[in-house]
């Protein structure tokens, strides 16, 4: 997505685009869908069909199915500690934070809370004091250390979120896309790392429901006694389901 770069003059209008750009999202608890995602991740091509499940404040589920029996993998979150189980390798990692787990797995350093509202489309803290105008019909606004953009198709049309860049210096920053959007929440969301092979993912929701009770359950996972504990570095080796180019 080809982002504008100015000139940059204050808006008056900030706080009132980003309203109307985040209502829909702003109103979502709980999330769960199918999602499609293929992309890259450190240079190798994966696709995956996962199913998930987020609440808050930082509860998240993911499961990959896989061509038969048990899941690829299934990733469960809450608060500052997940777990990840592959039961076709009967191998576990437990005890780790969300997002080193989930950038270990899948590229994204996301935690629960942070993946939750990535999928939805909205930004954590938006501030529309200092909001900047790039044309007529772009809106830039500050959210902690990232950029949030909002775009409207013409005058007069609605404002939606496109895009957040992060310019986190640990990761060495990375952008969110929503070039798709139904009942104003994102039914198509790529992440993808400003450094060159890092990740590129692209996911598809389908069959969303929002705010549908989930149970503490959900975010539970039953592990075999049997099986093998794994590390970060084993995990970032290993990738379920992602191969080499």
């Amino acid at each position: 997505m080809k982002l504008p770069t100015g000139p940059a003059t204050p808006a008056t209008d900030g706080a009132a685009a980003l309203d109307e750009a985040t209502r829909a999202c702003r109103a979502v608890s709980t999330i769960t869908a199918e999602i499609g995602a293929s992309g890259s991740i450190g240079g190798r091509r994966f696709r995956a069909r996962l199913t998930a499940g987020l609440a808050p404040p930082a509860s998240a589920r993911l499961e990959a199915a896989a061509p038969f029996g048990a899941p690829l993998f299934i990733f469960v979150a809450r608060a500052d500690e997940a777990t990840l189980l592959l039961p076709h390798d009967n191998r576990v990692l437990e005890h780790g934070r969300p997002a080193a787990v989930l950038e270990a797995l899948a590229g994204l350093p996301l935690d629960a809370s942070e993946l939750r509202l990535a999928l939805v489309g909205c930004p954590a803290k938006a501030d529309a004091a200092d909001a900047k105008q790039l044309g007529e019909d772009w809106r830039m606004l500050a959210d902690g250390s990232n950029d949030v953009y909002l775009r409207r198709e013409s005058k007069g049309a609605a404002w939606r979120l496109v895009a957040i860049v992060h310019r986190d210096t640990a990761t060495a920053g990375w952008r969110a896309e929503y070039r798709e959007m139904e009942m104003g929440l994102p039914t198509s969301v790529r992440f993808a790392g400003s450094v060159s092979g890092s990740f590129d993912v692209r996911l598809a929701l389908s069959q969303v429901e929002t705010n549908a009770p989930l149970g503490a359950e959900v975010f539970r996972v039953q592990i075999p006694p049997d099986a093998e504990p794994m590390t970060l570095d084993e995990l970032r080796r290993a990738r379920p389901g992602v191969r080499e180019n």
